[in-house]
């Protein structure tokens, strides 16, 4: 789809809304003005049923027919939602064929055939906020929900298309809208009586919801985007052992040959509904063998650098190495928890030599003792004892959290300029960037490059 320019609603798309491949259905969907003149041109239905005859939300049965041929293409069935009562609030023809790869994709050369247009990424869901059928925030949490990893995720990504975000985000710019007419009037109409408010009063409270809101944000892109957390540690210290403990599955190869992992391995774990994104790293050595060796401990370091979380492991069952000093030297700053391996077997680790003020924790990745209180420690350095609120708006998106930290500073900055008495132009300006950031939440001041850069990431069909 061409865009950066305009944004036409005049045509009708259409596309694949069902991923490619064998499976029960594959879904053709249409939307716009020439929807049902486009079926009609395709479909022949089954039975006595006139061709014309397209009663809305109804599935019929019948095949779609190649004009050109007269050929049968796939027996299909069809459904006709006139608008406004649509995903789009435009007309929408959905084409319900085998699954498949050849028909779905011949079912839609017919139609663009017919003269629809292939319609871009996400252009179905941009054309509903076009519309006013959700705004920016709703159509962003159904890429969520598309995307979703874990119940909570997907708890969090509902709850944001259903409003919960955007109605605190409005309320919040309808407050502000009244506190910028207040002192615009002031500037404007200096002689005349205008209703008094405390706007530093107003601009407290205004400013404390934005505090709570931003309260909520690291965990609730947490729990949407996950943690990346890097398993690392010397070769044999039982790093791929871990991985599927925490898996419960055997994901990686185990063997008692050190240096077996060569690449990095990713695996999700849902973690009390939190998507921990687990990367087993070939073992840091300081002389690798191979080139192969060698690219595996460039990964290596690599995942490490881009970790939320390391996982440090050692060997409980043997004095620590000088490898191991090195790697745990590389943690730095980072977020990190050592975990101190084969607690079964004898122990032989001098914990003193370990780094002051490092959370540690034993395990046996072999027997799964101290697993779980592996996960809690996990839990409690992710979320610092806190879950996710229930029936609340949370932030979730760091596009989202960014405009509220941009309103936030505005705000405080309009309050201080009241408070310090400085002149209102002074105090509206801050104001009026306030308002700017809450609209990019919700799409009121979101410009075309903001849109482009957002549905751009949504797949062809949705």
């Amino acid at each position: 789809m061409a865009r950066g320019l305009s944004y036409s609603l005049d045509d009708t798309i259409a596309a694949i809304s069902t991923p490619l491949g064998e499976g029960g259905i594959g879904i053709v969907r249409l939307s716009g003005p020439e929807s049902a003149g486009i079926l009609r041109r395709l479909f022949r239905p089954a039975g006595k049923r006139a061709d014309a005859d397209l009663p809305p939300r109804q599935l019929i049965l019948g095949h779609i027919i190649d004009p050109a041929s007269g050929q049968k293409v796939d027996e299909v069935l069809v459904s006709f939602m006139p608008a406004p009562h649509t995903y789009t609030r435009q007309d929408v023809v959905e084409i319900n064929c085998h699954g498949g790869i050849v028909a779905t994709r011949r079912v839609l050369e017919l139609c663009l055939l017919a003269g629809a247009r292939l319609a871009g990424p996400g252009e179905f869901t941009l054309r509903a906020f076009l519309n006013g059928r959700m705004d920016l925030a709703q159509a962003e949490a159904v890429l969520d929900i598309v995307r979703a990893r874990t119940s909570a995720g997907l708890q969090v990504a509902v709850g944001q298309l259903s409003g919960a975000l955007s109605g605190r985000v409005r309320a919040l710019r309808q407050r502000l809208l009244g506190v910028q007419a207040h002192v615009v009037a002031s500037i404007d109409f200096p002689e005349d009586e205008i209703p008094q408010i405390d706007v530093g009063t107003e601009l407290g409270h205004i400013e404390r919801e934005l505090v709570h809101l931003l309260e909520t944000a690291d965990r609730g892109i947490i729990y949407r985007q996950g943690i990346r957390t890097a398993i690392i540690g010397r070769p044999n210290v039982g790093k791929s052992s871990l991985l599927n403990a925490l898996l419960r599955t055997n994901r990686a190869i185990v063997t008692p040959i050190p240096g077996t992992t060569r690449d990095t391995v990713e695996e999700t774990l849902n973690l009390q509904g939190i998507p921990l994104v687990l990367v087993d790293t070939a073992g840091l050595d300081r002389a690798p063998r191979d080139p192969i060796e060698e690219l595996g401990m460039e990964r290596s370091r690599a995942a490490l650098e881009t970790a939320d979380l390391v996982l440090a492991v050692v060997d409980g069952s043997m004095p620590l190495q000088p490898q191991d000093q090195a790697i745990l030297e590389l943690l730095g700053e980072r977020p990190a928890l050592i975990v101190i391996n084969k607690c079964d077997l004898p122990q032989a680790l001098d914990e003193s030599a370990l780094p002051a003020g490092r959370p540690r924790v034993h395990i046996s990745a072999l027997t799964g003792q101290g697993l779980p209180e592996l996960e809690e420690r996990i839990l409690d350095m992710v979320l610092g004892g806190h879950v996710m609120p229930q029936n609340e708006a949370v932030v979730s998106s760091p596009r989202h959290k960014q405009a509220l930290s941009t309103a936030l500073e505005s705000v405080r900055a309009a309050r201080a300029s009241y408070v310090q008495g400085l002149p209102a132009d002074c105090i509206s300006i801050d104001l009026s960037e306030a308002l700017d950031a809450l609209g990019q939440i919700t799409g009121e001041t979101a410009d075309e490059e903001l849109l482009d850069r957002i549905f751009s990431e949504f797949c062809i069909g949705k």
